[in-house]
């Protein structure tokens, strides 16, 4: 049966909320590495998280607030759930023949203590959240400017998100200053030089799925 035209989701939102359950997931792989920008070290998963406020942005511009940060909370069930299953698999003894090498590489790379976990899922909830917020009501005062309102929301949630994470993760375990502002450094530099092109392109690809053209949601 055909769903009602009132009652049909939007398929940006259709296309945007996927999307971003899997950059959800994927994140937490990519902390795995330390990529070196010229002078800045950063945890690579910082790409993702970079997609995951540019696309709430994104949806906040075409659909409002509201369905931004429902799009935040939902993304909790693909980020708790892919957690639950890696600790499943990492639960499930590996096949004989699995060479020592690789079992090795991936129980390295996949484990981490409950703290570190808890540290993520409050990073996540606290920022996106955050970014939405700011973005959104950045609207009222510059409103034209939606790469000065995405890249400040991204910026400052960002910050927050550091000063989150590495507290929850590794206070008391060494001393954390340094990490804290060296990635904040990181991560505000790359919100300004990626999310203002991104948010553009996210905006853009959105109206082009919904058919709407240079139409905004109110």
């Amino acid at each position: 049966m055909t769903p009602h035209p009132s009652t049909a989701v939007p398929r940006s939102l259709f296309v945007f909320s996927i999307f971003y359950g899997g950059m959800v997931c994927i994140a937490g792989v990519l902390g795995n590495k330390q990529v070196a920008l010229g002078p800045l070290a950063v945890e690579a998963g910082i790409f993702a998280f970079l997609l995951l406020v540019t696309v709430s942005s994104a949806v906040a511009e075409l659909h409002g607030r509201a369905t931004a940060n429902r799009l935040v909370q939902y993304g909790f069930v693909p980020l708790i759930f892919s957690i639950l299953l890696l600790l499943a698999v990492l639960t499930v003894p590996a096949a004989p023949d699995m060479e020592p090498e690789r079992l090795a590489a991936f129980d390295l790379m996949m484990r981490a203590t409950p703290r570190i976990w808890g540290a993520g899922i409050v990073a996540y909830g606290v920022s996106q959240t955050l970014n939405v917020t700011i973005f959104a009501a950045m609207r009222r005062g510059v409103g034209k400017f939606l790469w000065l309102r995405a890249g400040t929301a991204s910026a400052l949630s960002q910050i927050v998100d550091t000063l989150i994470f590495i507290t929850i993760a590794f206070y008391g375990a060494f001393p954390i200053g340094q990490l804290i502002v060296g990635q904040m450094i990181a991560k505000v530099v790359l919100s300004i030089v990626l999310v203002p092109p991104l948010i553009y392109f996210f905006v853009a690809l959105g109206r082009w799925l919904d058919g709407t053209g240079a139409e905004r949601a109110a």
